[in-house]
């Protein structure tokens, strides 16, 4: 009980709100697209450092010089950007009530 109280407090069962898309790419769900754009920047964030070490750029691990890494801390990079991406776009629903 006290959970649906502290969730209806914080907006959480607002009923007023659009029903979140099925689609990916039109969160309209705030928490969501935070969640989205701090995952995302995560997974930029190690890929970098992944391509970094297979870049030998940042010595000091097995990693250090393997060209392998360097492809995954790419392949790992473009999906932060995308994750990124995503959760920056708003929804049409949010853009004509804007």
């Amino acid at each position: 009980m006290a959970v649906l109280f502290l969730a209806d407090t914080l907006g959480a069962l607002d009923r007023r709100r659009e029903p979140v898309e099925g689609k990916l790419g039109y969160m309209t769900s705030r928490i969501g697209r935070i969640a989205l754009i701090t995952v995302g920047v995560i997974v930029l964030i190690l890929g970098g450092v992944f391509a970094g070490q297979g870049m030998n750029l940042i010595p000091g691990s097995f990693m250090t010089g393997s060209r392998m890494w360097l492809s995954i801390g790419s392949v790992i990079a473009v999906v932060g950007i995308i994750l990124i991406v995503l959760g920056l776009r708003r929804s049409r629903h949010g853009r004509a009530n804007k």
